[in-house]
This record gives C-alpha cells, sequence and structure tokens, in this order.
C-alpha cells in the first residue's frame, strides 16, 4: 500500500508541479504584458507556455520516478532514461525555437513601430522571416545530433565519419549542389535587398506580389489568385522586374488608336478634368500626346501615375474607358475607321 501511495504522489507530482510553474510562468507574461504593452515580448513569450511544460514534465519525471520503488519502472531503468533524454532534447529544442521566434516577432513589431518607411519595413520582415527559419534549421540539426549521441551504435560510428569526412563532404557537395544554391540565393535575396515580402514584381510574364520567401523557394500570388511557386535561385541568375524597388509610386501609359480628325486638344482638356475626379491618380504627372502617325489613323498615348501598382492598373483601365466613351459620345468620327472604295475598272483598250 505504501508504495502505491508513493508512486501515486511522484507521478502527480511530475504532473502538477510543472503544471503549477508552467501557470506561474505565464501568470507573470501576462501581468508583465499589462504592465509594458508597449513591448510585445511578453505577450509573445506566452505561446513557449506548452514547450515549457513539456520541458519541465521530461525533466521533472526523469529526476523523481527512481523515488516510486515501481518494480515496471526500475526494472528498464536504462531504456525509460533514454526516452527521458530523447523527450527532454526534443521539447527543448521546440521550446528554443520558440523563444528564439518571440524574440526576434518582438524586435520586429518595436521597429515597425517606429518606421514608417513601406519599403525598409517589407525588407525587414523578409530578413526576419528567413534568419527564423535559419534558427530553426540549426536548433533541429543540433537536438537531431544530440539525439543521435545517445544512441552507442552512432556514437561509435562517429569516430569513422569524421575520418572520411573530407570524402562525404565532396560527395554532399556534388549531390547538394542545387539545394546549397538555393540556400546561398536565399540569403543573398533577404540580405542583399533584391526582392522582398510585398514587392510587386514580373517573373515570367507573370504580375503578382511576393507572398512568402523561404530559403529555397519564393511564392509569387499573381493578380487572379494564382501562386506561382519559385526557386530562389531564379532571382540571382535571371533579370525579373520589382516595381517595388525604390518606391511603390509608377507611372503607367494608355494607348488610344483614333482617326486623324482626332481633336487632340479638346482630347487633352477632358483627360485633365476627368483625372481631378478619379481616385486612383496621385496627381504626381498627366501628359497627353500623338505619339505615332500612319496612314490609317495616329496614336494617342495617355500618361498617368499612382502611387501604386494596383492604383495604377485601375486608373489606366478608368482612362482608357473614359477616352473612349467620350470619343463615341462626343467625337464619333475620331474613332478608328477602314475606309473602303470602289476598285477602278479595266482600262480600255
Amino acid at each position: 500500500m505504501e508504495s502505491v501511495v508513493r508512486s501515486a504522489i511522484v507521478l502527480s507530482g511530475s504532473v502538477l508541479v510543472p503544471l503549477a510553474v508552467g501557470r506561474a510562468a505565464d501568470l507573470f507574461a501576462r501581468y508583465a504584458d499589462a504592465r509594458h504593452p508597449d513591448t510585445p515580448l511578453w505577450g509573445l513569450l506566452r505561446r513557449c507556455r506548452t514547450p515549457l511544460y513539456a520541458v519541465l514534465v521530461c525533466a521533472v519525471f526523469r529526476a523523481s520516478y527512481r523515488a516510486t520503488h515501481w518494480s515496471p519502472l526500475l526494472d528498464r531503468t536504462a531504456e525509460l532514461d533514454h526516452v527521458l533524454l530523447l523527450c527532454l532534447i526534443g521539447a527543448g529544442a521546440w521550446l528554443t525555437v520558440r523563444v528564439v521566434s518571440a524574440a526576434v516577432e518582438s524586435a520586429y513589431a518595436r521597429y515597425a513601430g517606429r518606421t514608417r518607411d513601406a519599403a525598409r519595413l517589407r525588407r525587414v520582415r523578409t530578413q526576419v522571416t528567413l534568419l527564423t527559419r535559419v534558427v530553426s534549421v540549426a536548433v533541429g540539426v543540433v537536438a537531431a545530433a544530440f539525439a543521435l549521441v545517445t544512441f552507442p551504435t552512432f556514437r561509435g560510428l562517429g569516430t569513422s565519419l569524421l575520418a572520411s569526412a573530407g570524402i562525404i563532404g565532396i560527395v554532399a557537395g556534388v549531390a547538394a549542389q542545387s539545394t546549397l544554391g538555393n540556400l546561398f540565393a536565399g540569403f543573398q535575396i533577404a540580405f542583399g535587398d533584391m526582392v522582398r515580402i510585398g514587392d510587386t514584381v514580373v517573373v515570367d510574364g507573370e504580375w503578382g506580389t511576393v507572398e512568402e520567401v523561404t530559403l529555397t523557394f519564393l511564392t509569387v500570388r499573381t493578380w487572379d489568385e494564382r501562386r506561382v511557386t519559385l526557386p530562389v535561385s531564379y532571382f540571382t541568375s535571371r533579370p525579373f522586374e520589382n516595381w517595388s524597388r525604390g518606391g511603390n509610386e509608377l507611372t503607367g501609359t494608355v494607348f488610344v488608336h483614333c482617326d486623324h480628325s482626332t481633336p487632340v486638344e479638346l482630347m487633352r482638356t477632358h483627360l485633365r478634368g476627368f483625372l481631378d475626379t478619379c481616385p486612383g491618380w496621385d496627381g504626381r504627372a498627366w501628359d497627353l500626346a500623338v505619339t505615332e502617325t500612319s496612314p490609317t489613323g495616329i496614336t494617342v498615348r495617355a500618361l498617368v501615375t499612382a502611387k501604386d501598382p494596383d492604383d495604377l492598373w485601375t486608373t489606366r483601365c478608368a482612362v482608357r474607358e473614359d477616352l473612349i466613351g467620350w470619343l463615341a459620345r462626343e467625337h464619333p468620327g475620331a474613332l478608328p475607321r477602314i475606309i473602303t472604295a470602289q476598285a477602278a475598272g479595266a482600262p480600255t483598250p
């Protein structure tokens, strides 16, 4: 009876003590978050309560289960210690990733609160995302290495692997050449400020917004809600258009084909009046000029500006629709025409 009570106390303590410590840490983080609302770190650290609880349970149970004097546990002490150590390594890696992610996100949130430059924020956001992924991969690799070392077979195998590290390194480098190229390209994109999350780009004729950047691939969300996934090495080896580079302001053109009799000056005056009522035009610049002529008509180019690619597209469509409608209503003779005439008869002999 005494052994049963002792086992119940130890097992319940292995669960309740970590639960109490984790609850106390969560309450402290909540109190600190309420006292310092301008510091998002404490609120982000509350996400770490689950891995913290897992670490505490593994550590407390590993240190106290021998006190139960329960023969099913004591007969398998070596196996149980090994399993608990592996669980402790995994939970510790999980907790480390959560803490680092909370610290990085907190630093980015404080930086975003002080900066009004959207382009710089997108660059920092891209760097933060890739940095978090790098840390997660590094912690996972280190945790896997520690877990493998706990197995005697792999511990003995380590000596032979280190002795042949040169050959293995050459083989791995040749086999993973594409993967390593994408990995280094990801670092180059993150810290070289080539492309950032939220940038408007044109790749392979597809216009869209950069939605996700990882160490190996990049996702572009097109205007029609499709996702184009490209390796990051694409952006370091091929030319592409980045409409957000150096600012979001853009200049666009609208081409209208007209007849030679088109009243260009009236058309220019109408365009100026329409732009005053167009919400997408940012007021920086505008123009209307005849850029080309042919035996059948002329080409009129309208130039407009906007604060971002979305507004530019909307403004161009609105200008094109308004000019065509104005010509059809006020000057139908200015629309392009195909002039035909009766063919001349055969000459009289």
